[in-house]
């Protein structure tokens, strides 16, 4: 699917209430219809994995559905697979073509434990879900959560590798979903002038400055490598979905553009680095977006995983 910029500009200005409320709804009806379809397959397995590229909203749309689930008598756990991270192990961590802990393959995770903890949880059995400390990069038991669940009860397990064939080939029945931002912003001559993988490099910006204490170079510097672990790691696998989200919002840009565009304006990166004239490339779209107002967006929105003030915030 494509936008036009000309339209969201006319929409912000006329009724920029309206317009984020249209938009929100449209993404909570695919809510809803991945929930059902979930329930559908709640007597083959309580598992559902859910997968996408970074900055896809997987933490919200995850919770959202766990949200929705429960509306329709069905209680649901949102799991982060990012807990199962294997603590770093600095000479046999994976390594990137520089040499690089490669911290987007799926061999950072702890594979085993997860199938372990997936077949238990299907028998309904109690696991303890472990807890991943990124400040220390390693995992800890001690503060590691328990789960069981009950006869009716579901659990969504959430990570860009949730679809990997290690995973959905040993739980060929769990519920299967993918979700990417997958929609381009059009000019007034209906040329791309925003590209749909920008959108995930803004929110993932925003993120780790307001809520990791990342700059922007570090994040941005970082995103050749992410975009080589999706075309490896994460692409691959997304047709193993049975459930397809676009999780992009015909109004983000507009307001996640007040975050962003400071961020992107006093970037410190060489000509040479990686993407270096896609990042400038996005810079420079910026001024095509009138700004909308964050106020007018709901708590619950997708895009507040990213700027913050969501109701799903940790």
């Amino acid at each position: 699917m494509a936008y036009s910029i000309r339209q969201i500009n006319d929409a912000v200005h006329s009724d920029p209430r309206g317009f984020v409320q249209e938009s929100d709804e449209a993404y909570n009806q695919k809510i809803e219809a991945a929930a059902r379809k979930i329930a559908d397959n709640l007597s083959k397995s309580r598992i559902v994995l859910l997968s996408g590229p970074s900055g896809s909203g997987k933490t919200t749309t995850a919770k959202k559905i766990e949200a929705k689930l429960t509306e329709m008598g069905i209680n649901s756990h949102a799991v982060a697979m990012d807990n199962y991270f294997k603590t770093v192990d600095l000479e046999t961590a994976p390594r990137n073509r520089e040499g690089q802990i490669d911290y987007e393959s799926p061999f950072c995770m702890d594979m085993d434990l997860l199938n372990q903890h997936f077949a238990a949880l299907d028998r309904g059995e109690r696991i303890l879900i472990p807890k991943f400390e990124f400040a220390r990069q390693m995992r800890s038991d001690i503060k590691s959560q328990p789960l069981q669940l009950g006869r009716d009860e579901i659990a969504i397990f959430e990570g860009i590798h949730a679809l990997n064939d290690i995973i959905t080939g040993r739980n060929p029945a769990a519920a299967k979903v993918y979700i990417s931002a997958r929609s381009d912003f059009l000019g007034d001559g209906g040329e791309v002038a925003f590209k749909r993988t920008w959108l995930r490099l803004e929110r993932r910006t925003v993120r780790d400055a307001k809520f990791r204490a990342w700059k922007a170079d570090v994040t941005v510097r970082m995103w050749a490598n992410v975009r080589r672990g999706e075309k490896l790691y994460i692409s691959p696998f997304k047709d193993n979905a049975s459930i397809m989200f676009d999780s992009t919002l015909p109004y983000e840009v507009s307001v996640i553009r007040a975050f962003a565009q400071p961020l992107f304006d006093h970037l410190r990166v060489s000509p040479d680095m990686d993407r270096y004239e896609e990042v400038h490339q996005l810079a420079a779209a910026y001024p095509l977006f009138d700004i909308l107002d964050e106020s007018f967006v709901a708590p619950d929105s997708l895009i507040r995983e990213f700027i913050g003030g969501g109701i799903y915030d940790d």
